[in-house]
């Protein structure tokens, strides 16, 4: 019964995350107004609105103009039912468990934005500084999280680590190369997860980053020049961190 529950908890919160996808980049509210059909702008009533089921009954169209729905709805609302069982299973009722699912809300949300926009909105980023410091104030958390300590070091150097390679970068070419917004999702990451997380994560992202675009690459559909968003990498990192985090923190204190 307790797992239906994390379930259909899931499958809201993800319903609320294809909401600030779809409006955080428009500087829309995110809870101002009824949800609505992107192609018709018709109002979508509660029963064409309840996630993963309406979409499936509706073959993934619209009811009134027959237009398909993106499936980003559904598989943004899947991942995040995922996300909060996994979680559950894993730290059970528990502060661990409740920051893990604001995180992973985040980071869901970023990771379709940025993939989608290229941007970072700063209500998310800073939201999970300030989270991500405050949190490490409190008393027997799970070893994962940091002091408070390490907690800022992380913070800085995630933020720095990200700003020197911009900076550096412009110097040579002259141009832009990466976004801030980049460096202050590196910097949350810092205050979440302590400054030990950062060298992983940012190695690794570069990895991932530079191995999904080498085909396109090699074929010169895209060129070295060519914008990407690396947010996303960053966050598929973070979670490979976090699957490996603690065999990590061994190798990297032992």
């Amino acid at each position: 019964m307790d797992f239906v529950f994390v379930i259909v908890l899931g499958a809201l919160w993800g319903s609320f995350a294809n909401v600030c996808i779809y409006r955080l980049p428009l500087e829309k509210g995110v809870v101002s107004g009824r949800s609505f059909c992107p192609n018709c702008t018709n109002l979508i009533t509660w029963k064409d609105n309840i996630p993963v089921i309406s979409f499936l009954l509706l073959n993934g169209k619209c009811r009134k103009c027959k237009k398909k729905i993106s499936s980003q709805y559904l598989l943004v609302e899947t991942i995040s039912i995922l996300f909060f069982l996994i979680i559950y299973f894993l730290y059970g009722i528990s502060v661990t468990t409740l920051l893990l699912l604001i995180l992973s809300l985040n980071f869901l949300i970023i990771f379709f934005i940025d993939f989608k926009h290229y941007i970072i909105p700063n209500v998310l980023t800073f939201s999970m500084m300030f989270l991500g410091f405050v949190k490490s104030f409190i008393p027997d958390l799970h070893p994962m999280f940091p002091n408070y300590l390490n907690s800022l070091i992380g913070g800085i150097f995630g933020y720095g680590i990200i700003w020197s390679i911009i900076f550096f970068y412009k110097q040579v070419r002259k141009k832009e190369g990466m976004g801030l917004g980049d460096a202050k999702l590196l910097s949350a990451i810092g205050f979440w997860f302590g400054w030990f997380s950062i060298p992983f994560v940012i190695f690794l992202s570069s990895i991932i980053a530079l191995l999904s675009v080498a085909p396109s690459l090699i074929n010169k559909s895209r060129k070295f020049s060519s914008q990407i968003p690396f947010g996303p990498y960053i966050i598929v990192a973070t979670l490979i961190y976090l699957i490996f985090e603690s065999k990590i923190r061994l190798i990297i204190f032992y």
